[in-house]
């Protein structure tokens, strides 16, 4: 597993392009805990629990998970060397406050804006409510929209800047199975857009969370009917010859009988 890190770090170092700078796509780097657990199974909604419930309780595992996975490498990621938030192939987030305005910011800032905001959502009793009389509010599939839609940003950003010290860590498979089960509760109940998992679609596909797309297969040419054959030439018949007459009165042979009969057959 870290011969392909220090191939790549060496690389670096050299001056020489390293590749391929997705490493996370690297054979020996794609284990993830629990690989036989099927998490289509793990998302299904129980018979007879609420939904909205059910969204919350997988948030709230979501949110755990992703703010303990960065924990480890936040002390990598500061303004000097995420001057940016990025994700993988040169995508860039920007973060929007609750009156919509936009703002670029650093990556460790735009992260703390995001656990700020689900942490601060979460803990409002009137959107993630706790008490058995509290009902959950008529947008609550919209503000899980958003909390997935932020943590994924952040998953992102884990894969494209900090996958080689989550690497060394030896804590990839974590943010592997954490990226599972996000992707698999979006596959589920539809929370992203295409547009925001399409980065990390090379990555479903290595875990083996997403079929490979099939390659396109060539047109069908069309058939064209084929030309009518031509009418059968009409056969003319064939005048049947009256058999001799007896000799000396006698019936013919059985040799000629054959023959007559051959004949009229073939006629």
């Amino acid at each position: 597993m870290l011969d392909c890190l220090w191939k790549a770090r060496r690389k670096e170092r050299e001056g020489e392009p390293a590749g391929d700078p997705k490493l996370y796509l690297q054979e020996a780097l794609l284990e993830r805990k629990l690989p036989e657990l099927d998490m289509r199974q793990l998302v299904d909604l129980p018979h007879g629990l609420d939904y909205n419930e059910w969204l919350a309780s997988h948030t709230l595992a979501l949110f755990d998970h992703v703010n303990l996975v960065y924990g480890t490498v936040s002390e990598f990621c500061t303004a000097a060397t995420c001057p940016d938030m990025t994700g993988p192939g040169g995508r860039s987030y920007a973060w929007y406050d609750e009156r919509g305005k936009k703002s670029r910011v650093a990556a460790p800032q735009y992260v703390d804006y995001v656990m700020t905001y689900t942490q601060k959502t979460v803990n409002d009793e009137t959107v993630f409510p706790t008490k058995y009389a509290n009902e959950f509010p008529a947008q609550f599939e919209g503000v899980v929209r958003r909390v997935v839609r932020l943590l994924f940003h952040v998953v992102a950003h884990m894969y494209a800047a900090h996958f080689r010290e989550l690497a060394l860590l030896r804590l990839h498979a974590h943010l592997h199975l954490t990226f599972a089960h996000l992707t698999a509760l979006d596959r589920r109940y539809a929370l992203l857009d295409h547009k925001e998992t399409d980065v990390l679609r090379d990555l479903e596909v290595a875990l083996r969370l997403r079929e490979p797309p099939s390659p396109r297969a060539a047109p069908r040419r069309a058939r064209t009917a084929p030309a009518p054959a031509p009418p059968p030439r009409p056969r003319r018949p064939r005048p049947r010859r009256p058999p001799p007459p007896p000799r000396d009165g006698r019936r013919p042979s059985g040799t000629y009988i054959v023959n007559s009969i051959v004949n009229i057959s073939i006629c």
